[in-house]
């Protein structure tokens, strides 16, 4: 992939792609950022064989610090200077169609939080799939109504599904920042990775899930996002028919078979040359 980025540097590794996230000094997400990652989004969309997308932060000791406040005051001081009367707005900011294309994405989404990370930083990696975080004395976390404002990337609806509308009420409410230990123990974090070898386990984290079986992976993750918005019944309706697709592609009937005809334990079934057919 041959793309020139201002904040972003993009390795390419065939089934996997790491995306460097790069603003330096101050190492926040901008609207020209955003609009950067829309830009790849625009790319990787079109490509059959990619499995994993994973974010990391170019910044040492640092994911995203948060999203700019300066563009966040300025458009608060607009807003109190102007004389229209505000409009409730139907249209999600670029930010919020960002993290649903995360969704959507047919790849795994990967934020390897290699430092720490607040605001929209946070939701940023929310809005990923998995979440691995490097070691160290690093935060994680939604502080905004310490500033008077809440979260507004995602951050409430998010964590809440994720650890439970109680847990994140208590620590949006009090501006809490986590630990990347805390957020481990809570179940934001799924992955703990020593700092030194952040890149080299995130490389390994990617390249793992590359190799599982394609179809398999994009089939559970669209039916869990999806599930979550439905009823038991519709969700596992849902489910079923998952089960279905992968039930009619190659991959899974030679797997299979592979499997009876090796006696092996399916623990033990390390490699498989999936072809997403």
């Amino acid at each position: 992939m041959v793309e020139n980025f201002k904040h972003l540097r993009v390795e390419d590794n065939g089934h996997y792609i790491i995306c460097y996230l790069s603003n330096p000094p101050t190492h926040t997400l901008t609207s020209s950022g955003v609009a950067e990652i829309h830009e790849l989004l625009d790319l990787v969309e079109k490509r059959k064989d990619l499995r994993v997308l994973a974010f990391t932060g170019e910044g040492k000791g640092v994911f995203i610090k948060h999203y700019e406040v300066g563009e966040l005051a300025d458009s608060a001081e607009k807003n109190l200077e102007s004389t229209e009367t505000k409009k409730d707005t139907e249209e999600l900011h670029a930010f919020h169609k960002m993290l649903l294309r995360l969704r959507d994405l047919e790849a795994i989404v990967v934020a390897g939080i290699n430092g720490s990370t607040a605001g929209g930083g946070c939701e940023f990696s929310l809005g990923c799939d998995l979440r691995i975080m490097s070691e160290g004395d690093y935060l994680i976390g939604l502080p905004e109504t310490s500033v008077g404002i809440l979260p507004g990337g995602g951050g409430t609806q998010r964590l809440s599904r994720l650890i439970g509308s109680s847990r994140a009420l208590d620590l949006i409410l009090h501006a809490k920042l986590l630990t990347s230990d805390e957020a481990h123990n809570l179940g934001i974090i799924n992955k703990l990775i020593p700092e030194e070898k952040f890149e080299d386990e995130l490389a390994a984290y990617c390249k793992d899930l590359a190799n599982r079986a394609p179809i398999a992976l994009s089939q559970v993750k669209k039916i869990i996002h999806q599930g979550l918005e439905m009823t038991l019944e519709e969700s596992l309706l849902l489910e079923q028919k998952a089960f279905d697709v992968t039930m009619n592609s190659k991959d899974a009937a030679t797997a299979m078979r592979s499997l009876l005809n090796s006696q092996e334990n399916i623990e033990n079934v390390l490699e498989f040359k999936w072809e997403g057919e």
